[in-house]
């Protein structure tokens, strides 16, 4: 969907950026005009949209995130999977890749999102009370829910897909900008692969396999 280096969302950020880099330089001082032009080019890095090496076997769950995994923890899900449940929070810093990617293939069956506050990332309660967005994925194997969530910088949560979406493995489906959090649950019958501390990457990280005799019925 989207295969520029840099998302477009970032095209404003960096031009601004490259216009103050510009006039400082004229204006002021070559000297000062370092610190906007660093700043460009962090603000580059960060809108970054590497291509991923997406596994091709459909038993397999994909991280939506780059990031380190903050917990593994049962849940039931009452939302979409409406069963015992595995989450998988994923911390993105601002180092990280903010660009989510589909963790299966299948069609976007329940989508919603929910204004909330803006506390950091990391906080072990973000999912319940920070602004988020949540997209349920389902095919003839499994449903999944992943959400986005913001964080204390991430002010805008972006997607690029909606209900009736059909989305391969590892698809770039949205991205949160400036710190985040992303969460995955899956059917607690999946096997995690995956720990507290483990660093994983979208749409190349393998989160956990579905045993294939079962389905989520």
């Amino acid at each position: 969907m989207v295969k520029a280096p840099v998302v477009k969302e970032g095209y404003m950020y960096i031009a601004i950026l490259a216009v103050i880099t510009a006039i400082v330089a004229v204006a002021v001082d070559p000297y000062w005009s370092i610190v906007p032009g660093v700043l460009m080019a962090f603000v580059t890095f960060f809108f970054r949209n590497p291509n991923r090496k997406v596994p091709d076997d459909q038993t397999l769950i994909l991280s939506p995130a780059d990031g380190k995994v903050m917990g593994v923890s049962e849940v039931y899900e009452d939302q979409f999977l409406n069963q015992e449940a595995v989450k998988v929070t994923i911390f993105l810093s601002v180092f990280d890749v903010h660009v989510n990617r589909s963790p299966i293939a299948g069609e976007i069956k329940f989508q919603q999102y929910t204004c909330g506050r803006f506390r950091p990332a990391y906080k072990e309660t973000v999912g319940c009370e920070n602004e988020r967005h949540t997209i349920g994925l389902e095919n003839e194997r499994i449903k999944v829910l992943v959400t986005q969530i913001a964080g204390i910088l991430a002010r805008r949560i972006v997607s690029w897909v909606t209900v009736g979406n059909v989305l391969a493995p590892g698809q770039r489906y949205g991205l949160i900008k400036f710190g985040s959090c992303t969460e995955l649950i899956v059917p607690k019958h999946v096997e995690i692969f995956v720990k507290k501390g483990d660093r994983v990457k979208g749409g190349e990280t393998i989160i956990g396999r579905l045993e294939s005799e079962k389905s989520y019925t």
